[in-house]
Protein backbone atom coordinates (compact mmCIF):
# COMPACT_ATOMS: atom_id res chain seq x y z
CA UNK A 1 0.00 0.00 0.00
CA UNK A 2 1.20 3.54 -0.70
CA UNK A 3 -0.07 6.82 0.68
CA UNK A 4 -2.29 8.96 -1.52
CA UNK A 5 -2.37 12.76 -1.43
CA UNK A 6 -2.00 14.44 1.93
CA UNK A 7 -4.73 16.48 3.46
CA UNK A 8 -5.70 19.29 1.05
CA UNK A 9 -9.45 19.90 0.77
CA UNK A 10 -11.13 17.35 -1.48
CA UNK A 11 -8.08 15.13 -1.77
CA UNK A 12 -8.38 11.42 -1.05
CA UNK A 13 -6.84 10.41 2.28
CA UNK A 14 -7.22 6.64 2.09
CA UNK A 15 -4.40 4.34 1.15
CA UNK A 16 -3.97 3.58 -2.55
CA UNK A 17 -3.62 -0.10 -3.40
CA UNK A 18 -1.29 -0.98 -6.27
CA UNK A 19 -3.53 -3.84 -7.35
CA UNK A 20 -6.93 -2.21 -6.80
CA UNK A 21 -6.23 1.51 -7.04
CA UNK A 22 -8.26 4.10 -5.19
CA UNK A 23 -9.56 7.67 -5.25
CA UNK A 24 -7.02 10.35 -6.16
CA UNK A 25 -9.65 12.99 -5.39
CA UNK A 26 -12.91 12.74 -3.45
CA UNK A 27 -15.10 15.57 -2.22
CA UNK A 28 -18.18 13.44 -1.61
CA UNK A 29 -19.97 14.42 -4.82
CA UNK A 30 -17.06 14.05 -7.21
CA UNK A 31 -14.27 11.47 -7.47
CA UNK A 32 -11.28 10.87 -9.73
CA UNK A 33 -10.35 7.19 -9.32
CA UNK A 34 -7.33 5.20 -10.47
CA UNK A 35 -8.33 1.57 -11.08
CA UNK A 36 -5.08 -0.11 -10.12
CA UNK A 37 -2.09 -1.76 -11.66
CA UNK A 38 -2.18 -4.48 -14.27
CA UNK A 39 1.47 -5.51 -14.42
CA UNK A 40 1.14 -8.14 -17.14
CA UNK A 41 2.94 -11.37 -16.33
CA UNK A 42 6.34 -11.61 -17.98
CA UNK A 43 5.97 -8.24 -19.68
CA UNK A 44 3.99 -9.86 -22.51
CA UNK A 45 1.80 -6.78 -22.96
CA UNK A 46 2.28 -3.11 -22.17
CA UNK A 47 1.12 -1.97 -18.72
CA UNK A 48 -1.86 0.40 -18.85
CA UNK A 49 -3.78 2.59 -16.41
CA UNK A 50 -7.53 3.15 -16.38
CA UNK A 51 -9.28 5.97 -14.56
CA UNK A 52 -12.90 6.80 -13.69
CA UNK A 53 -14.43 10.22 -13.08
CA UNK A 54 -17.61 9.93 -11.00
CA UNK A 55 -19.90 12.89 -10.52
CA UNK A 56 -23.12 12.22 -8.64
CA UNK A 57 -24.94 9.37 -10.36
CA UNK A 58 -22.88 9.37 -13.55
CA UNK A 59 -19.41 8.15 -14.43
CA UNK A 60 -16.87 8.35 -17.26
CA UNK A 61 -14.17 5.74 -17.85
CA UNK A 62 -10.97 7.12 -19.40
CA UNK A 63 -9.21 4.76 -21.85
CA UNK A 64 -10.97 1.58 -20.65
CA UNK A 65 -8.62 -0.70 -22.61
CA UNK A 66 -9.06 -3.98 -24.45
CA UNK A 67 -10.37 -7.46 -23.78
CA UNK A 68 -7.06 -8.33 -22.10
CA UNK A 69 -7.79 -6.09 -19.10
CA UNK A 70 -11.58 -5.91 -19.18
CA UNK A 71 -12.20 -8.33 -16.27
CA UNK A 72 -9.71 -6.55 -13.99
CA UNK A 73 -11.14 -3.13 -14.81
CA UNK A 74 -14.74 -4.24 -14.14
CA UNK A 75 -13.74 -5.92 -10.85
CA UNK A 76 -11.92 -2.84 -9.57
CA UNK A 77 -14.62 -0.50 -10.87
CA UNK A 78 -17.29 -2.43 -8.96
CA UNK A 79 -15.60 -1.48 -5.68
CA UNK A 80 -16.57 2.13 -6.36
CA UNK A 81 -19.76 2.11 -8.44
CA UNK A 82 -22.07 -0.08 -10.49
CA UNK A 83 -21.73 -0.44 -14.26
CA UNK A 84 -25.14 1.09 -14.85
CA UNK A 85 -23.73 4.47 -13.77
CA UNK A 86 -21.21 4.52 -16.62
CA UNK A 87 -22.60 6.83 -19.29
CA UNK A 88 -19.35 7.93 -20.94
CA UNK A 89 -16.37 6.07 -22.40
CA UNK A 90 -13.48 8.29 -23.46
CA UNK A 91 -10.83 6.99 -25.86
CA UNK A 92 -7.78 9.23 -26.20
CA UNK A 93 -6.99 7.64 -29.56
CA UNK A 94 -7.47 4.47 -31.61
CA UNK A 95 -4.78 2.08 -30.34
CA UNK A 96 -5.94 -1.40 -29.22
CA UNK A 97 -4.68 -0.96 -25.65
CA UNK A 98 -7.10 1.99 -25.45
CA UNK A 99 -10.17 0.92 -27.39
CA UNK A 100 -10.23 -2.71 -28.53
CA UNK A 101 -12.60 -3.68 -25.70
CA UNK A 102 -15.28 -1.34 -27.04
CA UNK A 103 -17.69 -4.17 -27.90
CA UNK A 104 -17.56 -5.49 -24.33
CA UNK A 105 -18.16 -2.07 -22.83
CA UNK A 106 -21.02 -1.18 -25.16
CA UNK A 107 -22.63 -4.53 -24.37
CA UNK A 108 -22.46 -4.05 -20.59
CA UNK A 109 -23.19 -0.31 -20.31
CA UNK A 110 -25.44 2.23 -22.03
CA UNK A 111 -22.51 4.62 -22.45
CA UNK A 112 -21.60 6.76 -25.41
CA UNK A 113 -18.04 6.69 -26.74
CA UNK A 114 -16.09 9.93 -27.23
CA UNK A 115 -13.08 9.79 -29.57
CA UNK A 116 -11.46 12.00 -32.21
CA UNK A 117 -13.67 12.39 -35.27
CA UNK A 118 -10.82 10.85 -37.29
CA UNK A 119 -11.37 7.42 -35.72
CA UNK A 120 -15.16 7.05 -35.61
CA UNK A 121 -15.18 5.01 -38.82
CA UNK A 122 -12.42 2.70 -37.61
CA UNK A 123 -13.87 1.57 -34.27
CA UNK A 124 -16.55 -0.70 -35.82
CA UNK A 125 -13.72 -2.94 -37.06
CA UNK A 126 -13.24 -4.11 -33.45
CA UNK A 127 -16.71 -5.69 -33.72
CA UNK A 128 -19.91 -5.40 -31.67
CA UNK A 129 -20.05 -1.62 -32.11
CA UNK A 130 -23.15 0.52 -32.59
CA UNK A 131 -21.99 3.55 -34.64
CA UNK A 132 -24.90 5.59 -33.25
CA UNK A 133 -23.23 5.51 -29.82
CA UNK A 134 -19.92 6.94 -31.07
CA UNK A 135 -19.40 10.70 -30.78
CA UNK A 136 -16.62 12.30 -32.82
CA UNK A 137 -14.71 15.01 -30.96
CA UNK A 138 -13.87 18.00 -33.20
CA UNK A 139 -10.18 18.81 -33.66
CA UNK A 140 -10.39 21.86 -31.40
CA UNK A 141 -11.80 19.78 -28.52
CA UNK A 142 -14.97 20.29 -26.50
CA UNK A 143 -16.41 20.25 -22.99
CA UNK A 144 -18.66 17.60 -21.51
CA UNK A 145 -20.89 19.07 -18.81
CA UNK A 146 -21.27 16.88 -15.71
CA UNK A 147 -23.68 19.16 -13.84
CA UNK A 148 -23.24 21.52 -10.91
CA UNK A 149 -20.54 23.48 -12.73
CA UNK A 150 -18.23 20.45 -13.12
CA UNK A 151 -17.06 19.45 -16.58
CA UNK A 152 -14.55 17.36 -18.49
CA UNK A 153 -12.58 19.24 -21.14
CA UNK A 154 -11.18 17.30 -24.09
CA UNK A 155 -7.79 18.92 -24.76
CA UNK A 156 -6.23 18.55 -28.25
CA UNK A 157 -3.05 16.46 -28.26
CA UNK A 158 -2.81 15.73 -31.97
CA UNK A 159 0.34 14.00 -33.31
CA UNK A 160 1.30 13.03 -29.73
CA UNK A 161 1.50 10.17 -30.74
CA UNK A 162 -1.69 9.70 -32.75
CA UNK A 163 -2.83 12.08 -35.49
CA UNK A 164 -6.19 12.35 -33.71
CA UNK A 165 -5.48 12.44 -29.99
CA UNK A 166 -7.02 14.05 -26.90
CA UNK A 167 -6.36 14.42 -23.18
CA UNK A 168 -9.02 15.06 -20.52
CA UNK A 169 -8.97 17.81 -17.91
CA UNK A 170 -11.29 17.29 -14.93
CA UNK A 171 -12.30 20.77 -13.75
CA UNK A 172 -13.31 19.72 -10.22
CA UNK A 173 -10.25 17.68 -9.25
CA UNK A 174 -7.84 19.67 -11.46
CA UNK A 175 -6.38 16.37 -12.67
CA UNK A 176 -5.24 15.93 -16.26
CA UNK A 177 -5.55 12.52 -17.89
CA UNK A 178 -2.77 12.76 -20.46
CA UNK A 179 -3.02 9.48 -22.41
CA UNK A 180 0.39 8.47 -23.75
CA UNK A 181 1.93 11.85 -22.90
CA UNK A 182 3.84 11.53 -19.64
CA UNK A 183 4.00 7.74 -19.86
CA UNK A 184 6.84 5.78 -18.30
CA UNK A 185 8.16 2.24 -18.53
CA UNK A 186 9.19 0.31 -15.41
CA UNK A 187 11.14 -2.89 -15.00
CA UNK A 188 8.97 -5.77 -13.65
CA UNK A 189 8.35 -5.34 -9.93
CA UNK A 190 9.80 -1.80 -9.85
CA UNK A 191 6.58 0.12 -10.42
CA UNK A 192 5.92 3.34 -8.51
CA UNK A 193 2.43 4.81 -8.25
CA UNK A 194 3.46 8.46 -7.74
CA UNK A 195 6.42 10.57 -8.86
CA UNK A 196 7.04 13.90 -7.09
CA UNK A 197 10.33 14.90 -8.74
CA UNK A 198 11.09 14.27 -12.40
CA UNK A 199 14.88 14.08 -12.33
CA UNK A 200 15.22 10.45 -11.26
CA UNK A 201 12.18 9.44 -13.32
CA UNK A 202 13.35 10.75 -16.70
CA UNK A 203 15.27 7.58 -17.72
CA UNK A 204 11.92 5.72 -17.62
CA UNK A 205 10.35 8.32 -19.94
CA UNK A 206 12.89 9.61 -22.41
CA UNK A 207 13.11 6.71 -24.86
CA UNK A 208 9.36 6.37 -25.14
CA UNK A 209 8.72 10.07 -25.72
CA UNK A 210 11.56 10.57 -28.19
CA UNK A 211 10.16 7.84 -30.44
CA UNK A 212 6.38 7.94 -29.91
CA UNK A 213 5.89 11.73 -30.07
CA UNK A 214 5.89 13.24 -33.57
CA UNK A 215 7.88 16.46 -33.27
CA UNK A 216 8.82 19.31 -30.96
CA UNK A 217 6.31 21.70 -32.57
CA UNK A 218 3.46 19.45 -31.41
CA UNK A 219 5.02 19.10 -27.94
CA UNK A 220 5.23 22.88 -27.56
CA UNK A 221 1.65 23.46 -28.67
CA UNK A 222 0.35 20.96 -26.13
CA UNK A 223 2.59 22.13 -23.27
CA UNK A 224 1.58 25.76 -23.83
CA UNK A 225 -2.10 24.79 -23.83
CA UNK A 226 -1.85 22.74 -20.62
CA UNK A 227 0.24 25.42 -18.87
CA UNK A 228 -2.83 27.69 -18.97
CA UNK A 229 -4.73 25.21 -16.78
CA UNK A 230 -4.42 24.65 -13.05
CA UNK A 231 -3.11 21.07 -12.98
CA UNK A 232 -2.48 19.23 -9.70
CA UNK A 233 -1.71 15.83 -11.18
CA UNK A 234 -0.89 14.36 -14.58
CA UNK A 235 -2.26 10.84 -14.93
CA UNK A 236 -0.86 9.01 -17.99
CA UNK A 237 -2.09 5.83 -19.63
CA UNK A 238 1.18 4.03 -18.85
CA UNK A 239 3.36 4.20 -15.75
CA UNK A 240 3.47 6.52 -12.75
CA UNK A 241 1.25 9.48 -11.86
CA UNK A 242 3.04 12.86 -11.77
CA UNK A 243 2.18 15.21 -8.92
CA UNK A 244 3.59 18.20 -7.05
CA UNK A 245 6.73 19.69 -8.56
CA UNK A 246 6.86 16.92 -11.17
CA UNK A 247 3.89 18.46 -13.03
CA UNK A 248 5.67 21.71 -13.90
CA UNK A 249 8.98 19.91 -14.40
CA UNK A 250 7.39 17.62 -16.96
CA UNK A 251 5.74 20.46 -18.88
CA UNK A 252 9.07 22.32 -19.04
CA UNK A 253 10.91 19.19 -20.21
CA UNK A 254 8.28 18.19 -22.75
CA UNK A 255 8.16 21.67 -24.25
CA UNK A 256 11.84 21.39 -25.22
CA UNK A 257 11.79 17.73 -26.27
CA UNK A 258 13.46 16.71 -29.53
CA UNK A 259 11.49 13.74 -30.85
CA UNK A 260 10.05 11.87 -33.82
CA UNK A 261 10.77 13.54 -37.14
CA UNK A 262 13.17 15.93 -35.36
CA UNK A 263 15.43 12.87 -35.03
CA UNK A 264 14.68 11.22 -38.36
CA UNK A 265 18.30 10.70 -39.39
CA UNK A 266 19.02 9.00 -36.07
CA UNK A 267 15.97 6.75 -36.42
CA UNK A 268 16.77 5.76 -40.01
CA UNK A 269 20.43 5.25 -39.19
CA UNK A 270 21.52 7.77 -41.81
Amino acid sequence: MVAAMQGAPGEALEEISRSRGGALYDDGEHQFIWLGLDEVEGGKAVQINQYVVRHGDRAAILDPGGAYTYAMVVANLSRHLSLDRVDTLFFSHQDPDVSSGIGLWLNTTSAKVYISRLWTGFLPHFGGVDPERIVGIPDQGQRLDLGGGAYLEFIPAHFLHSIGNFCVYDSRSRILFSGDIGSSVFAPGAYEVFVDDLAGHLPRMEGFHRRYMTCNRACRAWADRVARLEVRMICPQHGAILRGAAVRQFLDWFRELSCGVDRLEEIYGA
